[in-house]
């Protein structure tokens, strides 16, 4: 309990600078009697989202659909290119500057391109959340595995130990800090390349919803949304926490 009051405690200055931030936009719009397609009042977009929650939550279970299956490609592909750059320094050396260059690429001009090569199911969108997400997955668990306690690793290796039992029982726990630091990251910026590649293909998502409701100047809807996409983003990543007591329990002293 004292635990949970601790932590509740921690996010008492982010609450209140919230509210303060809410009262303000709410007095401004009040004040200066601006347009609410220009800019609506919080209460209007609560008001507003909450009479169009079937309509927000029809177009937000695609958006968790693609977020879930385009994160889960990233973590498999950065899994292996960490775990074969580990086991191979040619690799190692092979790969990394291409990971930095895949970086550079424009997601905003390579988008369009995948919906020509892979139509409008649900391959392109996959794509585009794995190209913004796989990064810092990779790079966390390269560095991860490179920082491992180097005593160990020579008690384990005077012992007999196999290459691949280094890993399992060194370089693997030790990597786990840096992993769901990366995971915490990546899965933040999964839900906005879920939404920015349903702005360049889809049929339903609330990246459809968001463009369907600026169109209509629909501006306090497309605000619900926004906080919709916010309150998705929030959930996962504090569910990585969860995830991290229950996988790798050490990791978080580390």
């Amino acid at each position: 309990m004292k635990a949970v009051a601790g932590r509740l405690r921690r996010l008492v200055p982010a609450l209140v600078l919230v509210a303060v931030g809410l009262l303000g936009w709410q007095w401004y719009v009040t004040a200066s009697g601006v347009r609410p397609q220009v800019l609506p009042s919080p209460l209007r977009v609560l008001t507003e989202g909450w009479a169009f929650r079937a309509q927000i939550w029809a177009n937000t279970l695609p958006t968790l659909q693609v977020t879930a299956v385009g994160f889960a490609v990233s973590l498999a592909v950065g899994w292996a290119i960490a775990v074969a750059v580990d086991f191979s320094p040619w690799l190692r050396r092979a790969l990394t500057p291409l990971l930095v260059a895949s970086q550079t690429l424009p997601i905003i001009a390579i988008a369009p391109l995948l919906i020509i090569w892979f139509g409008f199911g649900l391959l392109p969108k996959v794509v585009v959340i794995a190209l913004v997400t796989f990064f810092p997955i990779a790079v966390g668990l390269i560095e991860g595995f490179a920082r491992t306690d180097r005593q160990a690793t020579n008690l384990l290796r005077s012992m007999g130990a196999s290459r691949w039992e280094q890993f399992r029982y060194v370089r693997l726990p030790g990597a786990m800090p840096s992993f769901f630091t990366a995971l915490r990251i990546g899965i933040t910026y999964a839900v906005t390349g879920a939404i920015f590649a349903e702005y360049v293909g889809a049929s339903a998502g609330l990246g459809i919803f968001m463009n369907l409701q600026k169109n209509s100047f629909r501006t306090d809807l497309v605000l619900a949304a926004v906080l919709v996409t916010a309150l998705i983003s929030i959930t996962l990543y504090g569910l990585t926490f969860l995830v991290q007591r229950l996988v790798a329990p050490w990791s978080r002293r580390a």
